[in-house]
């Protein structure tokens, strides 16, 4: 493989840079410094929040790593905030009351500030913070003020796909609906995604999709996969994954990511 072409390598975070524990591993850092030697730009893009993404990496290179969050609707590099796509207000009051007619799925609403729940369920709670490391419970989602609001994401403790996309399927007109992992699904501005953001990147660094590379392995990575000429699934990435991107790589806790990139730091030597 050659990889003499490669200037920009993004990659998501649950199930691709993260381990089943939800930690980056002990050689992220040494290649990640490699890389930056290498001109090597880095991004890491989620459907998490943005200080539950920073949280994740070594305190010496969170002010450099830039992160898409929010599936895409929100960018920071540092402290710079380099773009936002907030959520229509009208469409937070239809999604939360369609969201509240299922049952057992749980509604967090995605502000810049903080996640907002109005559940005091335990188990959802202890699971949910793993995600969202700065979030307030209150009495109701449609009272909360004062925030810019990037998306709503709900949760199933069994499938997200079959349990809350068919109940709001309908929104796919107006709005961005992401199943965005097993569980989870997203409903955000109909440009919140991380092909959209990636793209911004692409223009701005001008950095080509011949110069990209792209790690995934859910349905909210597919269209960052297709701005990429060197895309990589997960071994444990859904079907549709694989089946849209270029090579497979080693699942996330056999350090799949780490794998490629030790690959591509290895042919620059």
């Amino acid at each position: 493989m050659d990889f003499s072409k490669v200037k920009l390598v993004v990659t998501d975070m649950d199930g691709t840079l993260l381990n089943s524990k939800s930690e980056v591993s002990s050689k992220f850092l040494n290649i990640y410094n490699e890389l930056k030697k290498l001109d090597i730009k880095f991004i890491a893009a989620s459907g998490r929040q943005y200080f539950s993404i920073v949280d994740r990496f070594d305190k010496s290179i969170q002010n450099e790593i830039t992160i898409i969050a929010e599936n895409g609707a929100f960018a920071m590099l540092g402290d710079q905030e380099l773009f936002t796509l907030s959520l229509p207000s009208e469409y937070i009051l239809k999604s939360i009351n369609s969201l509240r007619e299922l049952e057992n799925v749980y509604i967090v609403l995605c502000g810049k500030k903080c996640a907002y729940i109005e559940t005091k369920d335990e188990k959802f709670i202890n699971m949910f913070k793993n995600y969202y490391s700065e979030y307030t419970i209150v009495n109701d989602l449609t009272k909360v003020k004062n925030d810019t609001f990037f998306k709503i994401a709900a949760f199933h403790f069994k499938c997200s796909e079959t349990h809350i996309y068919p109940a709001v399927k309908h929104f796919e007109n107006d709005l961005q609906v992401i199943v965005s992992g097993e569980n989870w699904l997203d409903i955000s501005h109909s440009n919140a995604n991380k092909g959209y953001a990636l793209n911004i990147f692409q223009n701005d660094l001008n950095i080509s999709k011949e110069e990209t590379m792209v790690f995934g392995d859910y349905n909210n990575d597919l269209k960052m996969i297709e701005l990429a000429d060197f895309s990589y699934a997960m071994e444990n990435a859904h079907t549709n994954v694989k089946t849209a991107a270029k090579f497979q790589t080693k699942n996330n806790d056999e350090q799949g990511v780490e794998f490629i990139l030790e690959q591509v730091i290895n042919s620059r030597k």
